[in-house]
This record gives C-alpha cells, sequence and structure tokens, in this order.
C-alpha cells in the first residue's frame, strides 16, 4: 500500500519547529547554569563527609589493631611515596594539613609495617595535630590528651562557608573517635 501525495493537500507535518526546539535549549541552558553551584557545592560538602568518615574510619582501624595485635599503631601525615611526614613539614603541593593523605603502620619487632594508606584530596583541608597519632596496647588508648580534627573545603566559595560544610573528629585519649557536623569549637 502505498501512500499518494496530494500537492493541493499535503499531510500534516508531525514534529517541532525551530524556534520550539530552541526555546527549549535556551530553557535547559538558564536550569543548568543556575543549578551548576549547587551541584557543586553538594560535592564539596560530599568530600568533606568522605573524608571525615575515611579518617574516623582509619582510626578506629588504627585502634582495633593495637588491640588485636598487642603492638603500637601509628596514623601519620604521608607523602606521595608514603613516607611519614615529620611535624609542619610541608606536602608535594605545600600544603601542611592532613589532606597529603595518611597511613597506618604497625611497630613490631623494631621495624614499622604499612598496614592501609589514604591517598592525597587536596580539595580539602584537615587540620589538626601535626604530630603523628600512636595507639597502644592493651586498651588501643591514644597517647596524649584529647585531639580534634577541623574539616572543610578548602575553596573559598562563598555557597561553602560555614558551619555546615565542615566537620570536626573528636578523639578522647582513650582511642575512639566520633564525627561532629561544624567547626572545631563551634557551638551548635
Amino acid at each position: 500500500m502505498q501512500m499518494k501525495w496530494d500537492v493541493a493537500n499535503p499531510p500534516p507535518w508531525r514534529g517541532f519547529t525551530l524556534v520550539e526546539t530552541l526555546a527549549v535549549i535556551a530553557l535547559l541552558a538558564v536550569v543548568a547554569v543556575m543549578a551548576t553551584p549547587s551541584f557543586v557545592a553538594w560535592h564539596v560538602r560530599d568530600q568533606v563527609d568522605a573524608r571525615a568518615r575515611a579518617l574516623a574510619s582509619t582510626l578506629a582501624y588504627a585502634r582495633s589493631e593495637a588491640l588485636r595485635r598487642g603492638a603500637r599503631v601509628t596514623v601519620c601525615r604521608i607523602d606521595a611515596a608514603r613516607q611519614c611526614l615529620t611535624a609542619g613539614q610541608s606536602c608535594s603541593n605545600g600544603v601542611a594539613d592532613w589532606s597529603c593523605g595518611w597511613a597506618v603502620l604497625v611497630e613490631q619487632g623494631g621495624t614499622r609495617a604499612l598496614l592501609r594508606a589514604q591517598p592525597l584530596l587536596a580539595a580539602v583541608s584537615i587540620t589538626g595535630v601535626q604530630t603523628n597519632l600512636t595507639f597502644t596496647p592493651p586498651a588501643g588508648q591514644l597517647i596524649g590528651t584529647f585531639r580534634s580534627f577541623d574539616i572543610a573545603p578548602r575553596s573559598p566559595a562563598r555557597a561553602t562557608q560555614g558551619n555546615k560544610w565542615r566537620r570536626c573528629i573528636h578523639i578522647a585519649a582513650g582511642g575512639r573517635a566520633r564525627i561532629v557536623e561544624g567547626a572545631c569549637g563551634a557551638t551548635s
């Protein structure tokens, strides 16, 4: 069955006109421009939350390994070669905080062995103690007193300022870590 074209009565065309298509594209562009800052801010907060959970998880792991192995377990800031940095020493990107990355090392027989490492993430600032954290057996206690880490976006964007974009990890002398929303020392 073949359709015949009638020149006097052409079939109705189906689809969109060029003007309608351009209007939809312009509307989508406006929505994308308006949504981009929110998406970027959401991504930054996700990175802050992920780094806070990773550091808290690492501290819990180090404490449990000190208990399980009956040996001293140290968490330290590391460089690209996974070597511990000294207090105040900068990473390869010039930053002297825990965003360089960190490692968990066990001390047995006078040597240190790497158990776990977390890589650099420069988009997030992790400030806190610059010295290594050492968990000791038999209770997994942390050598020293209460410690805390302030985790925040490194970018100075106005959309990511304030306590809702920051996390604080408090570490008790017993070695247990907990994450709270907001900056360390801020009242919520």
